[in-house]
């Protein structure tokens, strides 16, 4: 099923008694159960005004179509998005749609925020057939309930999408990455931690137990005006010193290194466990409890994001991560490999009121299958 317009949507849904799995460019690996239902036909931007850094599109856009918008203006996204593509092997085009069900987002988490703090409005059909609208199309008239952030993150569960509004960010004029070698994981959130509670806006912390040389890096990202970006990273290497020599790599890579841009993506699409047969987990968590849990999982296959609030972890097939977990303050989710923890596992009070939710907008169960 491909609906082309928002009322062709409403339709299907009014008449589908049987559970519907929700696609977008259908770039991750679970299906989910019942028919496929596409965004794929809902596609466009609808809005762009520059000058008031708003975009509206509809939920099947894909996102090179806005990525190329926003740069033609010398704007962008604020968080970001992986693209699962690089990851999980998979084809298809990445919707708008589907980075904010998922509210994917990448490095820049920890300097904008995530999907659903960008998010200003939304327009989506719930389980009975409904057409919701909740938000604006910019920012000061975000008002009523905030179903804006519910949907965020809701993995279609809640109902399908047909529209989003964003605010959106000028493009960086320059990057430069502060790279520290040979700290074990303690040291490195201990760092990265330093880092982003510093007055030098770091817009990237992430490390790397074994990089591309088999050593452990530590990487700072800083972004903006060009004079501000060299001051910034020259004080940020000052920062550093108590943790050893730390080095400047700049957006060209002018100082022997990829570039900044290159070194970003890569640790934005996890792209170390690319082509791999191994199982890959997703651990969020406090970044204070990041190196403990690191060395819990029992593999040296990491890669630590967000100041070490995000843990990407590479493992044999079949191995359950949570088992070795045990209770902690977060949740680990299966990407790719088959066996449990494909979806976040909650605390039993926040799952009845998910559970609870879902039962008002979807109360004939048509999304509990949409992954």
């Amino acid at each position: 099923m491909t609906p082309q317009t928002e009322d062709h949507l409403a339709e299907i849904i009014r008449g589908a008694n049987a559970p519907v799995a929700v696609r977008g460019g259908a770039t991750r690996h679970h299906p989910g159960d019942g028919e496929a239902l596409s965004t794929a036909g809902l596609s466009g931007i609808t809005l762009y005004e520059p000058g008031a850094l708003t975009l509206v599109a509809r939920a099947g856009t894909p996102m090179a179509e806005i990525e190329a918008a926003l740069a033609a203006e010398n704007q962008r996204l604020p968080f970001e998005p992986m693209d699962y593509r690089t990851l999980l092997g998979t084809e298809g085009a990445p919707t708008i749609g589907g980075a904010v069900a998922m509210n994917v987002s990448g490095p820049r988490r920890v300097q904008a925020g995530a999907c659903r703090d960008s998010l200003i409005g939304v327009r989506f059909v719930d389980g009975t057939g409904t057409v919701v609208k909740n938000g604006g199309r910019v920012m000061k008239n975000v008002t009523g309930y905030d179903l804006v952030k519910l949907l965020a993150g809701s993995r279609g569960s809640l109902g399908v999408l047909t529209e989003v509004a964003f605010k959106v960010l000028p493009a960086a004029e320059d990057a430069a990455c502060v790279l520290v070698a040979g700290l074990d994981l303690p040291q490195a959130v201990a760092a990265m931690s330093r880092a982003l509670g510093s007055p030098y806006e770091v817009s990237g912390a992430a490390h790397v137990p074994v990089g591309l040389d088999g050593a452990p890096v530590t990487m700072l990202r800083v972004e903006g005006l060009a004079a501000s970006v060299a001051y910034r990273a020259g004080a940020l290497r000052d920062l550093m010193a108590p943790f050893g020599p730390a080095e400047i790599e700049t957006r060209s890579g002018a100082e022997g290194g990829p570039g900044v841009q290159t070194g970003w993506a890569w640790i934005r699409d996890a792209a170390m466990f690319a082509g791999t047969d191994e199982d890959v987990w997703r651990i969020h968590c406090r970044p204070s409890h990041a190196a403990e849990l690191a060395a819990r999982t029992g593999s040296d296959r990491l890669l630590l994001d967000w100041g070490g609030g995000l843990i990407w972890v590479g493992l044999p097939a079949g191995t359950d991560l949570r088992a070795r977990l045990a209770d902690f303050a977060g949740h680990a989710t299966r990407m790719r490999g088959e066996g449990p923890g494909a979806r976040p596992q909650q605390p039993a009070p926040v799952a009845a009121l998910e559970g609870a939710i879902r039962e008002k907008f979807d109360p004939k169960g048509l999304f509990r299958g949409t992954a």
